[in-house]
């Protein structure tokens, strides 16, 4: 969430800003709301002050012996408290529809992010490794996997929806060998290691920023009684659509101290996504699914030092690409396609055959300060200043799963239908070097 008082004396950059975002932004309601609310405390701190001068009189004129007055004086404070209970209701709404425009109201992009429409506009950073080329006809991974026996979108459809698939034989044993690999390369590099619940409440959702814009692309659980029905909204939780919003929380309403920082977490979790915005998009194979498994990363840092922070998460995404040996690019992601928590971010796109093109397969971002003001996440640094400060989040895909399969099927593939493994995956696979149909 954007600091009110950086908004109000900046209001034409955060206009800017969001015009370049192409998010919706009324400052001129921002403007009213500001000066309405300042306007209440105001009446309330006047009321206040009228009150207690009151009441000190009060006791002044029982003194002096003039009961008369002092009832006079007595009614004054009655009404006065009557009138600060309205004050405070009136205050209240203000901030409660203030905090909800703040709430929709993205981040403000850094001056490092790119300004443009679109994915169009994102400008690569760098390339690693070469497209594959094959001397056959390459197979896509949502055929390849069925002939191999290793995927089945059918089942998928069978036990749940379309865009759920189930994987069987070396498919399960080669998502499980992708995450171990994964979360190990992690820890070894200094990231602590979580294991987290992949349902979380309204507050943590809106900490992250999920909520409430997002609403609608979140899948959520409803608490019922015996009867099927419950008005307990409480107990509502919802599927997580990254292992983001659980690490990022673990230290909401918490003050650290700058001793315990930076943080680096990294977990594996299932991860849930409606997809409501994207009918039509990659509705083939692994890339767009309602589930699908994601190692993640997180940083907490200070303010100081959170883009150098970035650069190393990004080098971490980078390094797993590089250990599976698949080729990839870095984008800068620009103002129109940035994502809404996010000041700065970077995108990793693996190189897939079947599109002929690089898809994203990880989304580095700096946060800045905007989650940790929505969760109340703070530091300390006695030696430095006083008080608190809010500190920087960010986080990272390390990477998503199902597109690292996807990416390993295809790359990997050979003209006999097979897929070798890569090296690095060999001792997770129990030895197995070349995936064959079953």
């Amino acid at each position: 969430m954007l600091d009110i008082k950086f908004v109000r004396e900046n209001q034409e950059a955060v206009a800017e800003a969001m015009k370049n975002r192409h998010a919706e932004w009324d400052g001129a309601k921002f403007a009213q709301l500001d000066e309405a609310r300042r306007e209440s405390i105001q009446k309330e701190e006047a009321l206040q002050a009228e009150r207690n001068s009151l009441s000190k009189q009060v006791g002044e004129l029982m003194k002096a012996g003039q009961k008369d007055e002092a009832e006079s004086v007595k009614a004054r404070v009655a009404e006065i408290k009557a009138e600060l209970e309205g004050a405070g209701s009136e205050r209240e709404r203000i901030d409660a529809e203030l905090r909800d425009l703040l709430l929709h109201t993205p981040n403000m992009p850094s001056d490092e992010t790119p300004v443009g429409d679109d994915e169009n506009d994102n400008p690569e950073v760098r390339r690693w490794g070469t497209p594959t080329e094959f001397d056959f006809e390459p197979k896509a991974h949502w055929d390849l996997g069925p002939d191999l026996g290793i995927i089945n979108f059918d089942y998928g459809v069978k036990l749940a929806a379309s865009r759920f698939i189930v994987l069987g034989g070396m498919g399960a044993r080669l998502e499980r060998s992708i995450i171990n690999f994964m979360a190990d390369t992690h820890t070894s590099r200094g990231y602590k290691e979580w294991w987290l619940p992949v349902m979380a409440n309204a507050r943590t959702m809106t900490g992250t920023g999920q909520l409430p814009k997002f609403e609608n692309d979140m899948f959520k659980t409803f608490a019922t009684d015996m009867e099927g029905t419950s008005d307990k909204e409480g107990d509502n939780l919802y599927l997580i659509p990254t292992a983001e919003v659980q690490l990022t929380n673990l230290h909401a309403d918490e003050t650290l101290s700058v001793d315990d920082l930076p943080k680096h977490y990294c977990a594996f979790t299932p991860c849930f996504r409606e997809e409501a915005g994207s009918a039509g998009r990659d509705t083939r194979g692994l890339i767009r699914v309602h589930q699908f498994d994601k190692v993640e990363m997180v940083k907490v840092c200070e303010p100081e030092h959170s883009y150098e922070e970035l650069e190393s998460m990004v080098a971490d995404a980078e390094n797993i690409l590089q250990l599976l040996g698949l080729p990839y690019r870095v984008i800068s992601l620009c103002t129109g396609d940035i994502g809404f928590s996010s000041a700065k971010t970077y995108d990793l796109e693996v190189w897939l055959p079947c599109y002929n093109d690089y898809k994203e397969i990880s989304s580095c971002s700096n946060c800045t300060d905007f989650q940790a003001r929505r969760m109340n996440m703070r530091y300390k640094d006695p030696e430095n200043f006083k008080g608190t400060r809010y500190v920087h989040t960010l986080n990272g895909s390390g990477l998503a799963v199902g597109r690292t399969m996807a990416a390993i099927l295809e790359n990997y593939q050979q003209a006999d239908g097979s897929v070798k493994v890569p090296d690095v995956l060999v001792p997770y696979m129990g030895g197995v070097e070349v995936i064959e149909p079953e």
